[in-house]
């Protein structure tokens, strides 16, 4: 089965991300590597996000009518800051991927509509 990881945090914790120091960001950054290394036979797919200043949004009106503005989908607190897919025997596995991300915050996961 197919899953998208969606890695999540709030903007408090980014702004922390951003204030790392350059060891410190190394050492995170570390982390992550040593998980994609371990994982890296299921993922089939993965980018960083830039933070959300960086984002445009499309939303749509009641009639249809597109709007863009800037700024994240998520309204509140959380951020997407990145994601996995994945390619897994079932969600347990999925799960299993998820509970080991070294990135903090949260972690959805969401299956894909495979057609």
């Amino acid at each position: 089965m197919k899953y998208i990881l969606l890695f999540c945090g709030t903007i408090q914790g980014q702004q922390a991300f951003d204030d790392l120091s350059e060891e410190s960001l190394r050492q995170r950054y570390g982390e992550v590597g040593r998980w994609f290394e371990e994982n890296g036979s299921r993922i089939v797919g993965s980018h960083q996000l830039q933070p959300p200043r960086a984002a445009t949004t499309v939303r749509f009106k009641d009639d249809g009518q597109p709007v863009v503005t800037d700024g994240p989908f998520i309204e509140g607190n959380e951020i997407i800051g990145g994601y996995a897919a994945i390619e897994v025997a079932d969600l347990d596995e999925a799960l299993r991927m998820a509970k080991t991300w070294p990135g903090r915050g949260a972690v959805e996961i969401r299956p894909v509509i495979e057609r």
